[in-house]
């Protein structure tokens, strides 16, 4: 054997770097109720991805309007908001596996139907709107089911390896994207969203050779006394309440995606997709290399720092003059999110109750959604008055400075160690 093909002795300080910062595969390995579940998800979350970009891309074809685009994001958050309360105590209440198979059929309807309006020589934009809302209301049961579900899965241990095996899923969307903009323009929506239907069914299977797994011990009666038990628990965490505040802050005020179909025009018609991927490509690196964040303790503040890099990408983002740089700029964000992302699942993970897990899972749900549905009419409005890059720009400072306020607010999310993490969970 030449020296080239020798293997890496184990001790050599190589090999110990790159095991430190190498993906755990660890739950993978070791639970077959895991694996199937994220095989399932990876795949559907592939044709998601094209979804996510086809969705607001056609709805720009067919009206030329930042705010239209926009607008998408408000046809999203109400019902979500509305159902994704009643979908966490549901998932607390009834077989999350059940739960998960029921959304994902609703979502493969949904696209359905969006296949249905594509194919229509002058296809519907309210159809458009009415598909962007159904499956926001079917994410709302299909998410808390699934989180609440996953630790049910796997041992403990695995939680923090877990949290970064689902940042993976990102790869989905640096693939996804980056073909939906070719798929989209040269075979048309219908076909990008046949592929979607496709992979949920995939999903379906998967979920279904899932061995039942009965609500938690102890588990909460449906009703509005489940739902406002969650809320309560929610407020008095600071460590969670910070979790969520901040990431509402993070994705109000710099989520630019609504805004990708027109800065695509605005840089010389580049494929739209290459924004959706390089976002994404941010959080796949860190997964790739997230071995090191099973020694980072200060969750918290490890949260404020990605948040605030992001908004200074954003900024860089907006304020960039060529696409390349416009791109790099994209990818640090990416990755901000991403670490932001892992360290955020691992303090729900380590101090929420089994108990509690579907309604905790609802309120980070509509946390992480609010941000950027919201956002996306946010940025859509202001980039109307003020144009495209001013829009970014001015969000990315304004989520800085909201970063910084609430860290002030926030002390106990500041403070907040995983080593205290057993005694929190217990209270």
């Amino acid at each position: 054997m030449n020296d080239a093909a020798r293997p890496l002795p184990h001790g050599s300080w190589l090999a110990r770097i790159i095991r430190s910062v190498a993906l755990d595969l660890t739950p993978l390995r070791a639970s077959r109720d895991y694996r199937l579940l994220f095989t399932g998800q990876f795949v559907s979350a592939f044709g998601s991805s094209m979804t996510y970009v086809v969705l607001p891309w056609q709805m720009y074809q067919l009206t030329k309007s930042t705010l239209y685009v926009g607008l998408l994001g408000l046809a999203e958050f109400f019902p979500m908001l509305l159902l994704s309360l009643a979908g966490g105590a549901l998932a607390d209440a009834v077989d999350r596996r059940k739960l998960i198979l029921l959304a994902e059929c609703g979502l493969a309807l949904c696209c359905l139907m969006l296949v249905a309006n594509a194919l229509l020589p002058h296809p519907r934009v309210g159809l458009l709107f009415f598909g962007a809302a159904w499956a926001a209301a079917f994410n709302a049961i299909h998410r808390p089911a699934l989180e609440s579900l996953t630790p049910r899965l796997v041992a403990p241990e695995h939680l923090a390896a877990v949290s970064a095996l689902s940042s993976l899923r990102s790869f989905t969307y640096v693939v996804g994207p980056a073909l939906a903009g070719v798929i989209a323009a040269t075979l048309g929506a219908a076909f990008a969203f046949s592929i979607n239907f496709a992979t949920y069914l995939l999903a379906i299977v998967t979920v279904v050779l899932i061995r039942s797994i009965p609500p938690p011990d102890q588990a909460a009666r449906l009703g509005f006394a489940a739902i406002f038990e969650g809320l309560h628990y929610a407020r008095k965490r600071p460590e969670l309440l910070g979790t969520y505040l901040i990431d509402i802050n993070a994705m109000f005020f710099a989520m630019p995606i609504a805004l990708f179909p027109a800065l695509a025009e605005n840089f010389g018609h580049v494929s739209v997709g290459w924004f959706y991927s390089v976002l994404a490509l941010g959080p796949l690196l860190v997964s790739l290399t997230s071995g090191w964040t099973a020694k980072i303790e200060r969750h918290g503040l490890a949260v404020i720092v990605a948040v605030i890099v992001w908004g200074l990408a954003i900024v860089g983002f907006g304020s960039a003059a060529n696409v390349w740089l416009a791109l790099a700029f994209l990818l640090v964000a990416g990755a901000a999110d991403g670490v932001s992302g892992i360290f955020r699942m691992t303090i729900w993970n380590q101090t929420i109750p089994d108990r509690l897990r579907g309604r905790m899972a609802s309120v980070e749900m509509v946390s992480y959604l609010t941000g950027p549905y919201l956002g996306n009419a946010q940025v859509g409005f202001t980039a109307s008055l003020v144009g495209l890059r001013t829009g970014i720009a001015c969000g990315g400072v304004a989520c800085v400075a909201g970063t910084a306020l609430l860290t002030v607010l926030l002390p106990g999310f500041l403070r907040y160690h995983s080593r205290t993490a057993a005694a929190r969970k217990a209270g």
